[in-house]
């Protein structure tokens, strides 16, 4: 048997890393096995897909890295453009007697669960329309032709539906407990149940992969596939991603959608690194590049509890994935996110990649690459007025002005040997320490009390920006005199 596995996320929003989760693993699943991976597009819902919610559905998978096999831009691994399959499948569960039309009326349906409350029942269809009599040749609804019903499924009320999940294991469902579903609405709109039972068998899905809040919709997804004359695929339903406080992951908690994180400044493999170990586990291993992810994965090391998404372990491997990037990678990656703050390096990737590797052990994303590296983008900075009124002091004014005019004669090659040299030069000439004149002049050219090494960032800021910021902090230890 080939392995068909498949993601059908629905087009109404942005992609949400706790959903995602289900088509990585899917996508693992099928490259473990060589198989193949199936993107499916589930639009039936016309109010709430967008175009634009699809382009962010595919653009976050294509980030990540998983790629798919089958989908689109193919038609038709899109639900819209299949209304007429279910139909045919719907219509031959009809002829055959295992779905019926239903004319109860949303009022009927409610005061028919309010008396099941009532009574202490499990709310469910109590069955009016079943064994009603009906036409032979009853058609799907069509309100414009006076159909104006719903189809339902005839689910079997004896005996029981077995789910052998392969990370729950066996779940047993009594077939008395299930209602009869709606599998078409009145609006000629096939239901979710229906329409991916379907789409599963056309497709040949071998393994379904999902959370494990689909799990009571797996039984009678099992009934349809067998009144169908089909055989189910295999399912596989993955424990809920909660937030630290052991509830839905949602807003609250933070960054939620893919590009939410890629906005952030995060990184694809760390992402997709974090959610593989988010309810997966190889041994003790915590960082794992892509290849080894599809070379280990199985349900078999799956948790079968919830998962609880950590944003600090997140942060750390994404930390990781930045420390292990040469200068060159991350100047290019980093870029972008330069631009949208307005600052500019003047298209020097040479240079901005010395910027970068005096940064990345200590940025933890791209966004606070740029945000550490803002003092190298400014031609003009802000001194924290702290931090002046701490280290630029009267009596410090002329071994900054000294340090000032060596630099400015330093020779063309402007490497932190020679910055090194013009300060040893002046703290012999004025008889002061290293610390004594590292942190003025640090707060000078950079701002503020944190910073890469002096002689580091003097190099690379260059020689006339240094000796014009130095020269400005002792304008202003003047001007405050």
């Amino acid at each position: 048997m080939t392995v068909r596995t498949r993601y059908a996320p629905s087009p109404t929003g942005a992609l949400h890393i706790g959903n995602v989760r289900s088509g990585l693993f899917a996508y693992l699943y099928a490259r473990h096995n060589h198989g193949t991976f199936i993107l499916r597009i589930d639009d039936t819902d016309r109010e709430r897909s967008t175009t634009e919610s699809l382009n962010e559905i595919l653009e976050s998978l294509r980030w990540l890295g998983i790629e798919w096999d089958e989908g689109p831009p193919s038609p038709q691994y899109f639900q819209s453009n299949r209304l007429e399959r279910y139909r045919e499948e719907a219509l031959r569960l009809l002829r055959e007697g295992n779905a019926y039309p239903c004319y109860c009326t949303a009022e009927q349906l409610e005061a028919q669960r309010k008396l099941a409350e009532r009574e202490h029942r499990k709310p469910g269809y109590d069955g009016t329309c079943r064994d009603k009599p009906r036409p032979r040749d009853i058609g799907l609804p069509d309100r414009s032709a006076g159909r104006n019903y719903t189809i339902r499924f005839r689910s079997p009320r004896a005996g029981q539906t077995i789910v052998d999940d392969l990370i729950k294991g066996r779940a047993v469902f009594d077939n008395v407990e299930l209602d009869d579903l709606i599998i078409f609405r009145s609006d000629a709109i096939p239901t979710y149940n229906f329409a991916t039972v379907v789409d599963d068998a056309d497709f040949r899905i071998t393994h379904v992969v999902r959370g494990d809040d689909h799990l009571p919709n797996t039984p009678r997804q099992m009934q349809i596939f067998r009144a169908l004359g089909l055989e189910p695929p295999a399912y596989a339903h993955l424990p809920m991603v909660m937030g630290t406080d052991g509830q839905k992951l949602s807003k609250r908690h933070g960054a939620i959608s893919v590009f939410a994180y890629r906005d952030a400044g995060y990184f694809p493999e760390a992402l997709l690194n974090y959610l593989a170990r988010l309810g997966w586990s190889h041994g003790d291993q915590e960082i794992f590049s892509k290849a080894e992810l599809v070379e280990y994965f199985d349900f078999a090391a799956c948790g079968k509890s919830a998962g609880i998404f950590n944003p600090e372990k997140l942060l750390w491997l994404n930390f990781h994935y930045l420390k292990q990037r040469s200068p060159e990678q991350l100047a290019r990656e980093v870029r972008p996110f330069i631009e949208q703050r307005g600052l500019a390096f003047g298209g020097d990737e040479k240079w901005l990649a010395r910027v970068v590797a005096t940064l990345r052990e200590r940025a933890k994303t791209l966004v606070e690459l740029v945000d550490f590296a803002g003092f190298y983008l400014r031609e003009e900075i802000e001194i924290d007025p702290k931090a002046a009124a701490k280290f630029l002091k009267p009596e410090l004014s002329d071994a900054l002005s000294a340090l000032a005019t060596e630099l400015e004669a330093c020779g063309a090659g402007f490497g932190e040997s020679e910055v090194k040299a013009a300060f040893e030069r002046v703290l012999e000439r004025y008889s002061v320490k290293l610390g004594q004149l590292a942190q003025p002049a640090r707060v000078a050219v950079t701002g503020g009390t944190v910073s890469p090494g002096i002689f580091e960032v003097i190099s690379v800021l260059g020689r006339e920006r240094s000796v014009r910021r130095l020269r400005n902090a002792v304008g202003q230890i003047a001007r405050a005199a």
